[in-house]
């Protein structure tokens, strides 16, 4: 297997894009990632997109208008986990040495998908699960509930992550919101699915990110900025439930426990002792609380402790989410897959600015799929670790 290197990222900005059609910004995440490299739009092999709602053929839709034809493409649906999916495939690709350069997009408008269908999370045929109540946020509703009878979480840990990444959201130039918030202002917001409020969730958004993938020896070639470090994709899984999956223990997901182990293992890793930052899966704030325990941050049990420490702030051994996560940089389905990786990459590469973690020399890129209206139970979980 051939080590497969990041040569370019680009991404929208993530938020509200009504006006723009999901080819628009396609396209436009695209343009940003050929810029990054260096590279012309031909270059590509082939490509491999993200998305959950879009209409069909959506990446050969969007990279035609950059005169992109001719080459094989592929949509990917894989629930919030599409767009590590589209990264997964495309890496697996070169490492193989079916090709020596693509591109993995990540596109969604919820607007356009709202506009369309409307905004109800029940009511697709055969989902029993939704029709029963169990939404994602009744899901993670349940997960909260869990960390306080079970792991002795409060309100205020309950909310930690929420507080820490819209701060971190304020910083950064890509985010849909740049406001703090108090625990106060957290809990008087209206309520979800108790204990979940509106501003413990994140929100609807439309968007779309890129990564341009390659073979070293391309990267050799290619690489127009010797400043940066070569950044590599040290291992990517794709981990799906089965029918025996502990998907209803939402403190016990074996797709994303036995994911992170994986990876983890496969790029060689200590996740307590080697990983430098996380970027993952925070649509909800106590997800990420639980996520350190179960993505290997910490023993189980020890998640509350991790939090109270500061290790997972900016500034501490392991910063999570120093882009502000999904509850401040927003959640174009399909994209965020995409999105994670390539803040990694910045990170990596030194240039995220404000949000710098300091001598990041290994990152971990997570999302979560399923427990959603039209998914059922099965959960999926996609994680890439980066190395330089």
């Amino acid at each position: 297997m051939r080590d497969v290197y990041i040569l370019g990222i680009g991404q929208t900005i993530f938020g509200k894009h009504g006006d723009l059609t999901v080819n628009d910004l396609g396209a436009a995440a695209t343009i940003e990632a050929v810029k990054d490299a260096g590279i012309s739009p031909k270059e590509f092999q082939t490509a491999y997109c993200g998305s959950i709602n879009s209409p069909p053929t959506v990446v050969q839709s969007s990279l035609i208008r950059l005169g992109v034809g001719n080459i094989p493409m592929y949509t990917v649906e894989n629930a919030c986990a599409s767009g590590s999916s589209a990264v997964h495939l495309l890496n697996k690709d070169i490492a193989m040495g079916a090709c020596d350069v693509g591109i993995a997009l990540g596109i969604e408008s919820l607007s356009a998908f709202n506009k369309k269908f409307g905004k109800s999370l029940i009511g697709i045929e055969g989902d029993l699960d939704a029709k029963l109540g169990l939404t994602m946020p009744a899901f993670f509703a349940m997960l909260c509930n869990r960390l306080m009878e079970e792991r002795g979480a409060t309100l205020e840990d309950i909310c930690y992550p929420s507080i820490k990444n819209h701060k971190a959201g304020v910083t950064n130039p890509y985010s849909q919101y740049k406001k703090e918030f108090t625990f106060q202002q957290i809990m008087d917001s209206p309520m979800i699915a108790d204990p979940i409020t509106v501003l413990q969730c994140c929100p609807q958004s439309d968007g779309a990110a890129a990564v341009i993938l390659c073979s070293e020896d391309y990267y050799k070639k290619h690489n127009n900025k010797p400043h940066r470090a070569s950044v590599k994709i040290a291992a990517s899984v794709i981990s799906v439930s089965c029918a025996q999956d502990s998907s209803y223990d939402p403190l016990a997901l074996d797709a994303l426990i036995n994911g992170a182990k994986e990876a983890c293992e496969t790029a060689g890793v200590d996740p307590q002792k080697d990983i430098d930052l996380v970027e993952m899966h925070d649509a909800f704030s106590g997800e990420e609380l639980a996520a350190y325990e179960t993505l290997g941050l910490c023993n189980p049990g020890e998640g509350i402790s991790l939090a109270h420490s500061g290790d997972v702030e900016l500034g501490g051994r392991c910063p999570v989410n120093p882009s502000g996560g999904l509850l401040s940089m927003g959640h174009p389905l399909g994209a965020s897959g995409v999105r994670v990786v390539i803040d990694v990459a910045r990170q990596l590469w030194a240039e995220a600015g404000k949000n710098q973690v300091e001598g990041a020399n290994v990152g971990m890129a997570q999302m979560l799929g399923g427990v959603l209206s039209g998914v059922e139970s099965p959960v999926v979980a996609g994680i890439q670790i980066l190395t330089k």
